[in-house]
């Protein structure tokens, strides 16, 4: 699982930091060390694999939690296709990309010149489809018409990676994913012979997740 740290300072610049998976941790220390204010807490999705690290976030820092509305999660803040989370100067764009979960959401910088595609989009793959109501037609048609669409340039980073790698582009992907080159046809046809096994954690995760990370009520709007 991978977390950034978005930051957007004065005239125009704008940090970013990605800190070793884990429980949240990391992110704190992250956020304590470049002596940032966190805002918001961002989910792309409810996930199944692992419990959250919005939660404890908000209740160390103070942060608002945030996930899509269509992912029937509690947060604080529940985002639609088209929203935007400022920081700074800087803003995240809300695509919806279901397909995964229906849920799904890519956030997209505002210049375009980076997204982050949780388990829509990974390098040289994507996230499975057979459960959490996921959909590979679903899925298909969202990274082809919301994450293939931005420019070639657009750096891509996952929610996942388990080969070491972090970060890649539109143009790559759009080139060299062995899945998402596939026709639609072919592409459900892959999702559908995987037969993966259950995630481990999918009974704890999911219910923690729902409420973005076991936390108490959400804040009052800012």
């Amino acid at each position: 699982m991978a977390g950034h740290v978005l930051a957007g300072g004065g005239l125009g610049r704008r940090r970013h930091h990605r800190p070793r998976a884990g429980d949240g941790a990391p992110r704190r220390a992250a956020a304590a060390g470049a002596a940032l204010s966190l805002r918001y807490a961002v989910n792309t999705h409810c996930h199944a694999d692992h419990v959250t690290g919005s939660g404890a976030l908000r209740a160390a820092l103070g942060c608002r939690s945030a996930i899509s509305r269509a992912s029937g999660a509690r947060a604080d803040l529940l985002l639609s296709d088209g929203d935007e989370v400022r920081f700074g100067a800087f803003a995240l764009r809300a695509r919806a990309t279901p397909g995964h979960t229906p849920g799904c959401l890519t956030l997209v910088l505002d210049d375009e010149s980076a997204a982050f595609t949780g388990d829509a989009l990974l390098i040289r793959g994507c996230g499975r489809t057979d459960f959490q109501q996921g959909c590979a037609r679903t899925l298909h048609r969202s990274v082809h018409q919301r994450i293939f669409t931005l420019p070639d340039r657009c750096l891509v980073y996952p929610g996942h990676d388990y080969n070491g790698h972090t970060v890649s582009t539109v143009g790559e992907e759009r080139r060299l994913n062995p899945r998402l080159t596939l026709s639609p046809e072919a592409f459900v046809s892959l999702m559908e012979g995987l037969r993966l096994p259950p995630p481990r954690r999918m009974d704890e995760a999911v219910p923690a997740n729902l409420r973005c990370g076991i936390q108490d009520e959400p804040l009052q709007p800012q």
